[in-house]
Parts: structure tokens; sequence; C-alpha cells
């Protein structure tokens, strides 16, 4: 190939500008015919043909490059995430100092995490094994020989053991997953083994099922839905006056007909002298014939099993009117609730139902004779000393208490007294409606000589000619004014009264005299005032 001398000459080899300025405006510049002269000229080339320059990829000179892209890169943690492979096996453990076993066979469960190369090794847990199971390895990258050197997936294959902290593992099978997985990468596994059978837990497992009592469930369950809750009560008398200082006490007798067991339950008097425990047998099934094998032992000292029995009491043994006998005592049964008469009636046709009265008071009834009042507190109260040993505070009207809580009837009184330095004192008397209570208080008088205030605190003043079997107290009905109020050895004379009392004794009409509300009435008329009902309003008001 020829080149021209000045192309050889030639030092800058810069990108040749295609747009020259003129007057600050870019215009195109004229080519120049010679050797130096652009190609690549806008001049020449559209905008369209320049995009496809730059776009377009040559062909090679011997074809079309056939190399395809790279696949997109996927990381382990990613592309194996949530992946694990299961691979089942068991070890070996000695059991020393032991005469019943000699090892024992426990099954793992090996777990292979593929997006770490971790394994993780744990036990399945079994019913009463006695061993702490669970994780017995927990997950990590574990080594395969002294060098450091770890496990990988690729080293792991069914019927192969392998060394983990000085303990042999026997890889015996695996799970689907993992059997594809290993047979997708071209590892063909070995034949599935099965884990041998752990000695002692299989003979101790046969022991368990020979102590095992076969029964009907089905029959259990219909029996239950059938008579559940259903019980024959039948009356009985306890006869035990062959022992020393027997009696005879009367019973209940409870047969419940969903298993078969019987309870028995005493009656308890009041000062009886008894224990209070009501349950005499509690609920079980009785025995009614026992094997001769064994009889002679005592039942308080070996207790009989099932297998010893051979029959329990049924409905059939309960007669009324005929005498049984339970675990050694006798019961005479008199009679029987609707239920069981109706049980009988229906199912045992057969058995006659022939109740009778018998006499089941133990003792005579004493007549508890009331001492006479001490005159110590309230009668009530000293009444309660005798009825009970701790004694109780008597009872309240509460009704009472909340309809008439904070009513007050007040009344003018003097003291009606042969000694002349009586004469001007003056007294308000208070009937509290919620307990029937009186409570008196003095005004205390100038220059009298005598200090006023609480003069009697709230009781209960018996009338006079009133016992104490049958006392009788003042009520509002007998309050008027004029009456003579005696208290305690003292006489009060009624002057006057506010004007609730008035409107509260019209209120109950019915149950107040008609001179004790005229009495009222012309006692609180304004036209008949007098100082004494103008001090009680007054007191009223304080």
């Amino acid at each position: 190939m020829l080149f021209h001398s000045s192309v050889l000459q030639k030092s800058a080899f810069h990108r040749a500008q295609t747009l020259d300025f003129k007057n600050g405006y870019a215009q195109p510049r004229r080519p120049v015919v010679g050797i130096g002269q652009d190609p690549l000229l806008s001049v020449n080339i559209s905008h369209s043909e320049r995009n496809q320059l730059i776009t377009d990829i040559p062909n090679l000179t011997y074809g079309t490059d056939r190399s395809h892209l790279p696949l997109e890169f996927i990381p382990a943690h990613a592309a194996y995430d949530k992946k694990v492979l299961r691979f089942y096996g068991y070890f070996r453990q000695e059991v020393l100092h032991s005469w019943d076993e000699h090892f024992r066979i426990r099954p793992v469960v090996f777990y292979y995490h593929l997006e770490d190369d971790s394994i993780c090794v744990t036990e399945p847990p079994v019913e009463n094994s006695g061993i702490p199971q669970g994780k017995l390895i927990k997950r990590q990258r574990l080594s395969k020989n002294p060098r450091g050197d770890l496990y990988h997936w690729k080293d792991l294959n069914v019927g192969m053991d392998i060394n983990l902290f000085g303990e042999v593992y026997r890889i015996t099978h695996c799970d689907p997953f993992t059997q594809d997985f290993m047979e997708s990468q071209g590892i063909v596994l070995n034949e599935f083994e099965s884990i041998p059978s752990d000695p002692y837990t299989a003979r101790r497992a046969h022991n368990q099922q020979t102590h095992i009592t076969p029964y009907d469930h089905n029959h259990q369950l219909e029996r239950f839905l059938a008579l559940d809750r259903q019980v024959l009560r039948f009356f009985a008398l306890w006869d035990d006056s062959d022992s020393l200082y027997g009696e005879k006490r009367p019973v209940t007798l409870h047969y419940y007909l969903v298993d078969d067991s019987v309870e028995i339950c005493e009656h308890h008097e009041a000062n009886s002298g008894r224990d209070p425990f009501p349950v005499l047998l509690r609920r079980q099934k009785i025995p009614k014939h026992i094997k001769p094998t064994c009889e002679p032992f005592p039942s308080c000292v070996l207790e009989v099993s099932p297998h010893d029995v051979k029959e329990y009491f049924c409905p059939q043994d309960f007669r009324v009117g005929e005498e049984v006998n339970l675990m050694g005592r006798r019961f005479l049964l008199y009679d029987c609730d609707d239920f069981t008469h109706k049980y009988y009636q229906h199912h045992h046709p057969d058995i006659p139902i022939k109740p009778f009265t018998v006499d089941t008071r133990t003792q005579q009834d004493i007549k508890r004779v009331i001492p006479p009042y001490n005159g110590f507190g309230s009668l009530e109260d000293s009444l309660q000393n005798c009825l009970s040993l701790i004694p109780q505070p008597p009872k309240k009207n509460v009704i009472k208490l909340l309809e008439n809580d904070h009513k007050v009837l007040r009344y003018a009184a003097r003291l009606d007294s042969q000694n002349r330095l009586d004469e001007g004192r003056r007294f308000i008397l208070s009937f509290h409606l919620a307990d029937d209570m009186i409570s008196i208080f003095e005004k205390s008088t100038r220059n009298s000589g005598i200090i006023g205030g609480k003069f009697l605190e709230k009781t209960r003043i018996p009338k006079p000619g009133s016992t104490a079997e049958k006392p009788e107290y003042y009520q509002p009905a007998d309050l008027c004014v004029g009456a003579t109020v005696e208290v305690f050895g003292h006489r009060f004379v009624v002057t006057d009264a506010d004007r609730f009392v008035l409107s509260f004794l019209e209120s109950q009409s019915h149950q107040t005299p008609e001179h004790t509300l005229s009495s009222l009435r012309h006692a609180t008329d304004p036209q008949q005032l007098h100082p004494e009902c103008d001090e009680a309003a007054v007191l009223q008001q304080s």
C-alpha cells in the first residue's frame, strides 16, 4: 500500500471538526478537496444513519458471534434459602453397670442446610425414656478430619458412618426431597437401611401391654349417656346394736346406675355428740362375693383386686322392706324416693316394694328452758347466749332501717318530780324510727345549778307492767301531748311536739289512735302556741 508523504509527516491525529463559527453562529465547514478530506461529514449522512452506526455491531470476518450472554448470577444464600437435606440415622450408646441392659439404640435426624453448609443433629423425643433428648449438636459447620476440612453435601450418603465429636453416627435413609436433590446432582444413593430396635424399649413396651385390661369402650360410653345422674335413693336404718353402746342410726343409701357404685350418708342431729362426718361409706363398688382364695387375707391389710371379686351389688339386691349386708354391716331398707319406686316398677316389676314406718329418733326431745332475764344488756342480746354456744348478734330489720334512716320524732317534755329543783328542767325526747329507740337531751338553764346535755342514750324503753317474757316498748302512737313516759324510774310528761311528728303520724293514721292525732293537732295549732312549743321549735332548728 502506498502512503502519501503528507500522511507520514502528520503529527496531529485529533478528530476533525465539522462546524465553523462565524459571527457567533455555528455553520457547516466546507469540505476541502484532497487526501485529508473527512469522509464522515454531517452533510453526507443523516441523523438516522448516525444512530444506526452507533447501535450496529459489525460481524466478524468468519461469520457472526455465536456466543451467548452469561446467565444472571444468583448467590448461594438466595438460591438455597430454606432448602434443607434431611437424613435419618442412629447411634449406639453403651450402658455400664446395669444387669438389665447393655446398650441402647438412639435414633437421630441430621439437618444439612444448603445455604451455609451447616449441620444440626436432633434426637426425636421418646415417651418415658428417662434420657434428656432434643438437640444433640447445634447448627454449625462440622469438620470431617483432623486437618479441618468441613463436611459438604457431596460427602454424605446413605449407609455410611460419620464421626461427630467422638460419637459415631450411622446414616440409614433420607426423605424424598433429599433423594431427588442428590440424584439431580449425579450422586447415587446407597440402599436404604432400617434403624434397629432398642431391646430395652421393646421389652418395656411389651410389659406395659400385659397390664392393660381390655374393656368395651362403646358399651361404657353408651351407658354413661343413658344412665348419667340417675341415682336410686333408699332410706335405711343402720343396726349397730350388737356393738358396745350401739344403737340404730338413720342413713341414706345412694346407688349410682352409671357405674354400680354405692354411697352411704349418715343423718346427724343437732347436739348428738358425734363428729360431723356425713359420709359413712364413700362412693365405690361393693363386692358381693369374693373368691375363697382371697377370704383368709384381712381386707384392711390386703386390698381386694377386681380379679378376686366374683360379683358386685346390683339393683336387684336392694329390696325395700328387707335387710341388706354391706361391708359387714346390716342396713334395714324401710323406704325409697319416687324415682326409685318408678324405676323398680318399670325395670324390675317382679321385685315387691314394701315401705314401712320406723322410729328414727335417737333420743327424746328435751325442751329447752330459757333462763330468766338477769338485767344485763338488752333482752335480745341475753337471749342469744341461750340459743347457741357462740352467741351471734340478734337479727335486725334491714328494710325498716333503710326506710326510716335519719327519721326522728322530737317531743318537748318536763320532768314530773316531787323535788322543787326539778320544776324548771326542760327536756327534748327523740324517738328514732329506724330502731324504735328513745334518747333524751336536757336543755341547759342559766343559774339553775344543773348541767345540761345528754340525759339518756339511745335505748328501747319498756312500758310499765311489761315482762321479760313478753316485753312491750313505747311506740309513736303512745307519745301524745300530755302523756306520761316512765323512763327507768323517772316520769316525763310530753308537753309539745314538732310539725314532722304530726305529718308522719297522719301518714300512719291506720296505726295511730285518734286522740293522739287530735292532741298533736291542738298542740301545733298556731293560735294555741305557747312558750314551750316555741322552745321546741328552736331546739329542732339547732
